[in-house]
């Protein structure tokens, strides 16, 4: 039987509940007022505000952008990612390390180092900015994702699967497709929602390379200094949310359990 001594103390479920609270607060915040209007004394619920959001050419534009910057960063991810894994995961070399850390470093510095370095680099090579300086600035940021979901399976999957399909003939294509392809589907699906995800609704490094570009984060910062648009503002943010919430929960159930991967010992 378990001890009640090992049920935590009132006073830090309330303080655990409480900074729930806190952080969600602002999100439900949003939702409500996605869906209500204000006539004179009476406030009732619509849909008004989605329809007048779908309406505005500026919200579907910047919308059709991020959209289009976050699959296309997150297919060179993919390819950069993979390759990477694939490189490091089994050998081990002078410099290493180095290069572990350098993938790692676009995501762990503040959001501000690194859309200054990449401002500076693409200034420095006369780079205009606009679509694919945002593509390649957020590629770099989501190789992380990629690349630790790939090395990990990598690392959990046999050698003998590979040697085994080389001794049967088969080439270095053919091994890739038939065996090492599959043993990663689900490792790149996950990474490549969460790039996905984080590409969506990055700000920070995207304000540096974007140029005359409005992705749907920088309309949003934009509409603060609008409060007349707040209701519509309510409701592109609500998009926000579940566009990069929907690609993190199915990543989380498409990794969940597989830690025993098809071939390894029982």
């Amino acid at each position: 039987m378990h001890s009640k001594d090992n049920n935590p103390p009132i006073w830090l479920k309330t303080v655990a509940y409480g900074g729930l609270v806190f952080l969600h607060f602002p999100i439900v915040f949003i939702l409500i007022n996605a869906f209500v209007a204000h006539d004179g004394n009476t406030t009732y619920f619509t849909l008004k505000w989605f329809n007048a959001a779908f309406a505005r050419d500026d919200v579907m534009s910047a919308i059709t952008l991020s959209l289009k910057v976050a699959t296309v960063a997150t297919l060179l991810a993919l390819i950069m990612g993979t390759m990477a894994a694939a490189a490091l995961y089994r050998r081990n070399f002078f410099g290493k390390n180095a290069i572990t850390t350098l993938l790692i470093l676009p995501i762990a510095l503040p959001g501000i180092i690194t859309g200054i370095a990449l401002l500076s680099a693409m200034s420095l090579l006369n780079i205009e900015l606009g679509f694919w300086t945002i593509v390649v600035s957020h590629a770099t940021f989501c190789v992380v994702m990629i690349y630790n979901n790939v090395v990990a399976r990598f690392r959990r999957m046999p050698h003998s699967l590979v040697e085994a399909s080389m001794d049967l003939g088969a080439d270095g294509f053919t091994t890739f497709k038939r065996i090492i392809l599959p043993q990663l589907a689900t490792a790149l699906l996950a990474g490549g929602l969460l790039a996905f995800a984080l590409s969506f609704d990055e700000l920070i490094v995207t304000i540096f390379t974007a140029g005359h570009e409005v992705t749907l984060p920088i309309w949003l910062l934009n509409q603060l200094a609008r409060p007349r648009d707040a209701a519509i503002t309510n409701v592109v943010a609500m998009m926000v949310m579940l566009i990069t919430a929907l690609p993190i929960i199915a990543a989380y159930y498409l990794t969940r359990g597989t830690e025993t991967i098809a071939g390894s010992s029982k």
